[in-house]
C-alpha cells in the first residue's frame, strides 16, 4: 500500500470511529498482519495445545482427539464468522462490550463486558501459568538448575509483559508479528521431528478410537460410564485452545483498515489454528508409545515425547515453546489492557478516569495495562490455578462472544441496519443461531465436574453483576457507549 492510501485509510478508520463517538487516542498502526498475529498468538497451538491435551486424553482416548478437537474447532469456526460480521460493522477498541450494548442496550454490553474482561484476566493469569508449569519447569528448569516458585516467576514475567506493552508498543507488535511466525515454524518443526524419530508403526485407527478413560489413573475427570459424557468432556482441549480471537477486536482503533482487516484476522486466525493444531495434537497421539501410560504422565506426557528426539533438538524445541508461550501471555495482555481501557472510557469500571489514562507520546493505556497485570497475577494465587483458571477464561470468554451475537440476531434488519465491508448476507442469521447454539454447548462442556468450580464462580459473578447493577444504582450511573440510542 503506498503512503498516499496508508494516509486515506487511516483517515477513514478515524471518521468511522468518530461517528461511533469516539477520537481516536491510541496509535492506529498495526497492519493486517499484525492484527491476525495477536489472535494466533493467543490461541497459540503450542500452549493450550499442550497444556490442555492431558484433559482430553484422559477422557475418550484417542477419539477425544482426533474427533472431539474437530467437532470442537467447527463450532469455534462458526462462533468466528458471527463476531467477524459484527467487529466489520462496530471497529472498536474492547469490540464485544460495544457490539453487546449497541445491539442489546447499555445493560446487556455492560454485561458483557464484566464477562469479556473477566475472561481475558483468567486468560493473562493461565497462560502464564502455564509458561511456568509446565514449559519452565519441565523445558528450562534443568538447563539453569534453579526453581524460582510459581508466584515470584509469574510476578517477574508478567511484569516484564507489562513492561513491553506499555513502554514499546511498536516493538511489542513486531515481537508479536514475529511469535506468529514462529509458532507455525515451531508447530512444523516439531510434527516433523516426533514422526521422524518415532520408533513406532503409526495406527491412525487411533484417532477414532473411543476409550473411557474417565477416572484412570492420571485423568482429571471422575469416573463416568457411556461414551457421550467422556467424549464432550474431551471438548474443553479445543475450547482452551481456540480462544481468545476477541484480540483482533479489541486493537480495532490500533489497526489500519479495522472493518475490512478485522473480521478477516478473526476468521484466519482459528481456520489456521484448528488446522495446524489438529495435525500436530494427532501427532501426539499416534507416536505415544501407550495412550494408558500417557494418561497415567498427566502434563509430563510432553516431555515424555521429546525424550525421543537428540539432546540439541529437546533443548532447542524447550526454549522456543517457552518463548511463543511467553509471547502468548503478552498478546493476551495486550487484548486484556484494550478491554479495560475501552469500559473504563465510558465509565463502565471503578476509578473509570484513571484506568483510561493514555501516555500523550506512547498513545499505550498505561494504567489498564498495570492494572491488569496486577489483577492476573493475584489471580495465579489460587491454589487450583491452572484447571480453573484454564477452564474459567473458555467459559466467560465464550460467554460474552455468544451475547453480542445472540443480540444480533434480534437487532438485524431493525436497529442494525447498516453492516460493514464482511457480510454474511442471507446465512447471517443462520450462522448467528448456531453460534449460540455452538457457544453455549461449549459453555455447559466446561461447568462440567470437576469444573464445578467454575459454574460456582460464573454464578457468583452473575449476582454480584445484578446487584451492582439493579441495586447499587450503576443502571442509572452508567451510560454506555455514546453510540446507543435508548
Amino acid at each position: 500500500m503506498s503512503s498516499d492510501n496508508q494516509i486515506e485509510s487511516t483517515l477513514d478508520d478515524a471518521a468511522q470511529l468518530k461517528k461511533l463517538g469516539y477520537d481516536q487516542e491510541l496509535n492506529r498502526h498495526m497492519s493486517g498482519f499484525s492484527n491476525f498475529a495477536l489472535s494466533f498468538s493467543i490461541i497459540c497451538i503450542l500452549a493450550g495445545g499442550i497444556t490442555a491435551f492431558p484433559q482430553a486424553l484422559g477422557a475418550g482416548g484417542g477419539a477425544s482427539v482426533g474427533i472431539g478437537w474437530l467437532v470442537g474447532g467447527l463450532f469455534a469456526f462458526i462462533v468466528a464468522l458471527a463476531m467477524a460480521q459484527i467487529a466489520s460493522s462496530y471497529p472498536t477498541a474492547g469490540g464485544l462490550y460495544h457490539w453487546g450494548s449497541i445491539l442489546g442496550g447499555k445493560g446487556f454490553g455492560w454485561c458483557t463486558a464484566w464477562l469479556n474482561l473477566l475472561g481475558l484476566i483468567f486468560s493473562v493469569a493461565s497462560v502464564n501459568y502455564g509458561v511456568y508449569d509446565p514449559f519452565y519447569k519441565t523445558l528450562i528448569e534443568p538447563l539453569l538448575g534453579m526453581d524460582l516458585g510459581p508466584t515470584p516467576f509469574i510476578a517477574v514475567i508478567t511484569a516484564a509483559q507489562a513492561v513491553l506493552v506499555y513502554r514499546f508498543p511498536k516493538f511489542t507488535t513486531k515481537i508479536t508479528d514475529f511469535s506468529g511466525y514462529l509458532i507455525f515454524l515451531l508447530a512444523l518443526a516439531l510434527i516433523v521431528s516426533l514422526l521422524g524419530y518415532n520408533p513406532h508403526g503409526l495406527d491412525f485407527s487411533r484417532l477414532f478410537t473411543f476409550t473411557n478413560f474417565t477416572g484412570a489413573e492420571g485423568s482429571v475427570w471422575p469416573r463416568s460410564e457411556g461414551m457421550i459424557f467422556p467424549f464432550l468432556s474431551g471438548l474443553l482441549l479445543t475450547v482452551y485452545t481456540i480462544t481468545g480471537f476477541d484480540a483482533s477486536a479489541h486493537i480495532s482503533e490500533e489497526t489500519k483498515g479495522a472493518a475490512k482487516t478485522v473480521p478477516k484476522s478473526i476468521v484466519k486466525s482459528v481456520v489456521y489454528s484448528a488446522i495446524f493444531g489438529y495435525v500436530m495434537i494427532s501427532t501426539f497421539v499416534l507416536v505415544m508409545p501407550d495412550l494408558a501410560e500417557g494418561v497415567k504422565q498427566g502434563m509430563g506426557f510432553f516431555e515424555s515425547l521429546l525424550t525421543s528426539l537428540p539432546p540439541g533438538l529437546r533443548i532447542g524445541f524447550g526454549i522456543g515453546i517457552f518463548i511463543v508461550n511467553f509471547l502468548c501471555g503478552l498478546a493476551c495482555l495486550t487484548s486484556c489492557s484494550r478491554m479495560m481501557y475501552a469500559f473504563a472510557r465510558d465509565g463502565g469500571l471503578p476509578a473509570s478516569n484513571f484506568l483510561r489514562t493514555v501516555n500523550p507520546t506512547l498513545k499505550t493505556p498505561v494504567a489498564a495495562v498495570w492494572v491488569s497485570a496486577l489483577l492476573a497475577i493475584s489471580a495465579t494465587l489460587y491454589s487450583d490455578a491452572f484447571l480453573v483458571l484454564s477452564t474459567g477464561s473458555a467459559v466467560f470468554l465464550y460467554l460474552s462472544y455468544v451475547m453480542p451475537i445472540a443480540a444480533g440476531i434480534l437487532a438485524e434488519g431493525k436497529t442494525w441496519t447498516v453492516k460493514g465491508p464482511f457480510n454474511l448476507g442471507a446465512a447471517s442469521k443462520l450462522i448467528a443461531g448456531l453460534a449460540v447454539l455452538g457457544g453455549a454447548f461449549l459453555v455447559f462442556v466446561g461447568i462440567q465436574p470437576p469444573n464445578e468450580k467454575v459454574l460456582h464462580l460464573v454464578i457468583t459473578m452473575l449476582i454480584v453483576m445484578a446487584a451492582f447493577w439493579f441495586v447499587f444504582g450503576e443502571s442509572k450511573r452508567f451510560k454506555g457507549p455514546p453510540s446507543i440510542k435508548e
